[in-house]
């Protein structure tokens, strides 16, 4: 695909992989817009790159009828939608409620398959487009006090095959990039960006992996994409 002027929708785009991917094809040339949750950190966020701000929460189904109906009224067309709003929580197995696994659950596969949902209407009528979900290297193994948040992106991997196996007669596209620990403000009850470690990856190297997996001629895709840090010890 093309990036000079495709139109790109991004969730969670306020902070982190949301963010500097869409940074990263905005400079590139896309007409990019970004939802969040709040309506100020969006706003900004936006301003700063020249994005189109959505305050939209994804695990709200009304949210994200208004999103795409926001983004069409902008842009006129969708060429792929980025899957990257994300929350998570750590808890040993003996403290897990049923509130956790809705919360999470609400936005990293209820969300993303509403989201999806609505974009592969689109992209089933076009003949053409691309989901990139963004998953995490939790769902091929799982990890201490990840019971929820694990199963959540392991539950997205799942989804992302289905869809690949959906679309794929459409011309679409449906990829997983999976990052390991990446240096954002995920998990942070204060939303702060983490400070940038030399040995740890940064928002920079999801967003390039998200923009070669685009930047692939049309006749092929990247199913899968797991992006570790080179020695994080």
């Amino acid at each position: 695909m093309k990036l000079e002027n495709a139109n790109i929708l991004i969730t969670g785009g306020t902070l982190g992989i949301g963010h500097a991917t869409a940074k990263l094809l905005i400079e590139h040339g896309a007409n990019v817009a970004i939802t969040g949750r709040d309506e100020k950190r969006t706003h900004k966020a936006a301003r700063d790159i020249g994005a189109l701000p959505i305050t939209a929460d994804v695990a709200n189904p009304d949210d994200v009828k208004r999103t795409f109906k926001t983004f069409l009224n902008e842009y006129g067309k969708l060429d792929a939608l980025i899957n990257n709003a994300g929350i998570g929580t750590r808890k040993l197995l003996e403290e897990l409620t049923v509130e956790d696994f809705q919360k999470v659950y609400s936005v990293n596969v209820f969300g993303a398959a509403m989201m999806g949902a609505r974009a592969a209407e689109i992209f089933k009528k076009q003949k053409h487009g691309n989901i990139i979900n963004i998953g995490s290297t939790a769902a091929l193994k799982g990890y201490e006090g990840g019971s929820v948040y694990a199963s959540s992106k392991a539950a997205l991997r799942s989804m992302t095959q289905s869809w690949q196996a959906e679309l794929r007669k459409y011309n679409v596209r449906v990829s997983l990039i999976n990052p390991s620990e990446v240096t954002t403000a995920f998990g942070q009850e204060d939303r702060q960006e983490r400070e940038s470690q030399p040995n740890k990856l940064r928002g920079e190297e999801i967003a390039w992996a998200i923009k070669s997996a685009l930047q692939m001629d049309d006749r092929g895709f990247i199913p899968e994409h797991s992006v570790w840090a080179t020695n994080p010890f």
